[in-house]
C-alpha cells in the first residue's frame, strides 16, 4: 500500500508537532502477589522516558497517548499523575488496544512500548500448537492471577495487531521483556519468570479480545499453517516494526544505568540514541545496532532482535535504501583495535581493511566523512578484530575520535579493500571479424579495442576486480585464470563469459554508451559477489551434521492448511512448477540453540532473504529439537512484457547456521538491473571460496554451475546446507 506523505524526523527544524503518531505505553513494576513474577523497579521509569521523549522531542499531543502503569507502593514518584493513569490489568489493557486502533487512520502511526514480566503459559490453542508441552508466549498483565486476570496471549496479540495493519495503519511495538524475540524482567533484575518457569497452571480459556475461532483463524492465516510453538504473533504485513529485547531463550535486564535510578536496557538505550542522535534518515536499523553494541558491551547474553520493516525511518513512514554494513562493537584503546559483527562465518580475512562512518550514516559516497579506517587481525566464526590505522599506515588521524570513542560504538563499518590474492580477475577478449559464431562485423570489430579500453580504465585501482592479459603490464598475467572475461558480440554490446556467454544479464550494455565500462565492471563486482556467496561452504564443521534442510512438497496445497509434507521423488534432481508451493523445512538436532539465516540465490542474480514467518529479522534462533517449515511459492523471471523470460531457471537455497550472533544482511544482492521483475519466494583463519565472498562485498551494487568448494573453519561453529532446484513454466 502506499504511504503517506514523509514525517519529519525528530531532528527536523519543523517537527515541533507530530498529530499523527498514537503511542500507547504499558509499565509494570508491581504484581498481584504471585510465585511467578516478582516486583521490577525500572517498567514504570521507562514508560516516563518514552513518554517525554514523545511530547518533547516529537509534539505528539498528550491526549494522541495511553498510559498504563503499575507503580510499586512504595514508589512516590510523579505520584500526583499517577492516580490519572489506569492500572494495566488485563481487561485494561485489551481496551487500550482497541481504543489506540479506533483513533488512528490509515497512513498514520501507531506504536506501543510495553516494559514489564514477559513469559510462557500453558497453551489455550492445542489445535494450533499440540495438545501437550506446548505453550503460548504472553505479555503479563499486573493482575495476571487474579480472578479477573489472566495473560495476554500471543494469539490474542496477534489479533490486536492485525485489526491496526488491516485499518492500514503503520505499526511499531517495542517489548521490554524477556521471552521478547520469540513473541513477547526472577529477580528484579530480569524482566520474565523466575527459574525460567512455565505457568502450568489450567488457564482462563474466555478471551475479550475475540472469539476463539476469530483468534485461530487469524493465527492460521498470519501464519501460513504453522504448528509449531515458536510461530510468531506477528502479522507479515510491511507495515510494523517490532524491536524486542532479546532473544526467546535469554533475558532481558533492567539495571541503573543513569547510575541510580533503573531501567530497561533496551528502553534507556534506545531512547538515550534518539536524543543524542543529529541525524534526519534514522532507520530501525541503525537504531537496532546502536542500541545492541550498547547492550552486548555490558550483556553479552541479551542480543535485541529487530523484526519486520527494518528499513523505515524511524517515527516516520519513507524507506530508505541502506548499504548493509558491519557494526562496530566495542573499542579497545591500550591494543588500538576494534571489534567488528563480521567474521568467518560471512567470508571475512585477514588484511580487509574497513571504513568506519557516524552512527546512523546511510551515504557512504563521501569519503570525508569516514572516522577512522581499520584492518581485520584476528579473525573469530561471527565477530573480528581489526587494528585503527595510523596515517602511516594509510589510516586517518584519528586522536581527538579516541578521545570519545563512545562515537565508534554501533557505527557502520563499509568494506574497502581485499587482500590482492583473492581479487577476481578478469580478461578483456578482442574478436576476429568473421561470419563464424565467434566472429564480428568489420564494423564493430574496428571499434572494440577502443570500447574495450574502457573497462580496462574503469578496472584500474578496482579494489574487487584486476585486470590479466598480456597488456596488463605483468607478465605473469598472461598464463593465470580468469573469472571473467569480457568482449564484445555481434550486436554490439558487452558479453560477460564464464566459458560461455552468461544468460540473462539485461538490460544489454551497447558499446555506444559513453558509461559502458563503468557499468561492465559494476556488472562484475555484481556477479562476483553472487558466485562467492554460492560457494561458501564448510563441510567439516561440527555442525554439519546437526543442521538439516530439505525441500518438501504438498500437492495441492493452500495458505493455511495444515502440513502434511512429503519429499520430492528426486531429491538430488527437484523441479518445481511456476506458481506452485515448495516447503523448506529446516531442523536443529544439535543440543544448543543455532542461529539460522536463509538465502535465496535467484536467477536473476538476487540474493534475498527468507524469513520465518514473513519477519525480515536477519537471523531467526532455532532451538534444540526445534523444527520450522517456511511455504515458498516461485515463479520464472520475467521481462518488461510481464512474459517469462525462458521456460527453465535454476535456483539456490541456501541456509547457513552458527552458534553466535551473525548478521547475513550484507549478503544480499538486489536484482542485477531493476528492468527484470521477479515474483519468486515469499520474503519477507579460512580460505579459498569463504574468503572470495567477500571481494565484492564492500561494494554498492550471479547463477553458474560450479561446485561449492570446502573451506575448513578452525572454530567449527558455523555451518551451511544449499538445495539446488529448478523452476519450469
Amino acid at each position: 500500500m502506499a504511504h503517506s506523505p514523509k514525517i519529519a524526523s525528530h531532528s527536523d527544524s519543523d517537527a515541533s508537532i507530530q498529530p499523527n503518531i498514537y503511542a500507547l505505553l504499558i509499565g509494570i513494576n508491581h504484581y498481584v502477589p504471585n510465585s511467578l513474577y516478582s516486583n521490577l523497579r525500572g517498567c514504570v521509569r521507562d514508560i516516563d522516558l518514552v513518554d517525554t521523549y514523545l511530547r518533547s522531542a516529537l509534539g505528539v499531543p498528550e491526549q494522541h497517548i495511553w498510559k498504563l502503569t503499575a507503580p510499586n507502593p512504595d514508589d512516590s514518584f510523579l505520584a500526583d499523575i499517577r492516580s490519572a493513569e489506569k492500572p494495566p490489568t488485563y481487561r485494561n489493557i485489551i481496551e487500550a488496544f482497541d481504543a489506540v486502533t479506533a483513533a488512528a487512520s490509515a497512513g498514520e502511526q501507531i506504536y506501543i512500548h510495553y516494559s514489564g514480566h514477559g513469559g510462557r503459559a500453558k497453551t489455550l490453542y492445542p489445535d494450533l500448537k499440540g495438545e501437550t508441552g506446548q505453550w503460548d508466549e504472553s505479555i503479563v498483565p499486573a493482575d495476571f492471577c487474579a480472578p479477573s486476570g489472566r495473560y495476554l496471549h500471543d494469539v490474542e496479540l496477534a489479533t490486536l495487531l492485525k485489526r491496526m495493519t488491516d485499518k492500514q495503519a503503520i505499526v511499531t511495538i517495542v517489548l521490554d521483556s524477556c521471552h521478547s524475540g520469540g513473541a513477547t524482567r526472577g529477580d528484579s533484575d530480569i524482566r520474565g519468570p523466575q527459574d525460567d518457569r512455565v505457568d502450568e497452571q489450567e488457564p482462563i480459556t474466555e478471551s475479550l479480545v475475540a472469539s476463539q475461532q476469530e483468534l485461530e483463524d487469524n493465527w492460521r492465516a498470519l501464519t501460513s499453517g504453522a504448528s509449531a510453538a515458536s510461530a510468531s504473533w506477528l502479522p507479515p504485513s510491511r507495515d510494523y516494526v517490532c524491536l524486542a529485547a532479546c532473544r526467546p531463550f535469554e533475558k532481558a535486564r533492567e539495571y541503573p544505568a543513569s547510575g541510580q535510578d533503573r531501567n530497561g536496557a533496551l528502553t534507556f538505550w534506545m531512547i538515550d540514541t534518539l536524543n543524542s542522535n543529529t541525524l534526519s534518515n534514522l532507520d530501525y536499523r541503525a537504531l537496532h545496532e546502536r542500541v545492541s553494541a550498547k547492550i552486548q558491551g555490558l550483556f553479552p547474553d541479551q542480543v535485541p532482535v529487530l523484526m519486520g520493516e527494518d528499513n523505515r525511518l524511524v517515527f516516520g513512514t519513507d524507506l530508505i535504501n541502506r548499504q548493509y554494513t558491519a557494526k562496530v562493537l566495542e573499542i579497545d584503546l591500550t591494543q588500538q583495535r576494534v571489534t567488528l559483527q563480521v567474521g568467518l562465518a560471512q567470508g571475512m580475512s585477514r588484511g580487509v581493511r574497513f571504513a568506519i562512518y557516524p552512527f546512523g550514516t546511510v551515504d557512504f559516497s563521501n569519503p570525508h566523512c569516514k572516522l577512522a579506517l581499520v584492518e581485520v587481525i584476528q579473525l573469530k566464526p561471527t565477530t573480528c578484530f581489526a587494528k585503527i590505522l595510523s596515517p602511516a599506515e594509510g589510516g586517518l588521524d584519528v586522536g581527538n575520535l579516541l578521545a570519545d570513542s563512545e562515537r565508534l560504538k554501533g557505527a557502520p563499518a563499509v568494506m574497502e579493500s581485499t587482500p590482492s590474492e583473492l581479487k577476481r580477475r578478469v580478461r578483456l577478449v578482442d574478436k576476429e571479424v568473421g561470419n563464424h559464431e565467434l566472429g564480428l562485423p568489420e564494423a564493430i570489430a574496428s571499434q572494440q579495442k577502443g570500447v574495450l579500453q574502457k573497462v580496462s580504465d574503469a578496472l584500474a585501482d578496482n579494489g574487487w576486480l584486476s585486470e590479466v592479459g598480456s597488456d596488463s603490464g605483468d607478465e605473469s598475467d598472461s598464463i593465470q585464470e580468469a573469472h571473467f572475461q569480457v568482449a564484445v558480440d555481434q550486436m554490439g554490446a558487452y558479453e560477460i563469459c564464464v566459458g560461455l556467454p552468461i544468460r540473462n544479464l539485461r538490460p544489454p550494455i551497447l558499446m555506444t554508451d559513453p558509461d559502458g565500462g563503468n557499468k561492465v565492471v559494476e556488472r562484475l563486482v555484481h556477479l562476483a559477489k553472487y558466485q562467492s556467496v554460492q560457494a561458501i561452504d564448510n563441510p567439516k564443521s561440527r555442525l554439519a551434521g546437526y543442521l538439516k534442510a530439505d525441500l518438501m512438497q504438498q500437492p495441492d496445497w493452500h495458505p493455511g492448511e495444515i502440513f502434511n509434507l512429503v519429499p520430492f521423488e528426486t531429491p538430488q534432481a527437484i523441479e518445481v512448477a511456476a506458481g506452485s508451493y515448495a516447503f523448506l523445512r529446516i531442523e536443529n538436532t544439535a543440543g544448543a540453540s543455532l542461529n539460522i539465516a536463509m538465502m535465496d540465490l535467484e536467477p536473476t542474480w538476487e540474493i534475498s532473504r527468507i524469513s520465518f514467518l514473513n519477519l525480515s529479522a536477519s537471523e531467526n534462533t532455532l532451538a534444540p529439537g526445534e523444527t520450522q517449515i517456511i511455504p515458498l511459492q516461485f515463479s520464472l523471471p520475467s521481462g518488461e512484457d510481464d512474459k517469462p523470460l525462458y521456460q527453465r531457471a535454476n535456483e539456490t537455497l541456501k541456509v547457513f547456521a552458527a552458534l553466535g550472533t551473525v548478521d547475513f544482511s550484507w549478503l544480499t544482492l538486489p536484482k542485477l538491473d531493476a528492468a527484470i521483475e521477479y515474483k519468486g519466494a515469499t520474503r519477507g583463519v579460512g580460505n579459498g571460496a569463504l574468503n572470495q565472498l567477500m571481494t565484492a562485498i564492500g561494494a554498492q551494487t550471479p547463477m553458474l554451475t560450479r561446485a561449492s568448494v570446502p573451506v575448513s573453519d578452525p572454530n567449527q561453529e558455523w555451518t551451511t546446507k544449499q538445495i539446488h532446484f529448478t523452476i519450469t513454466q
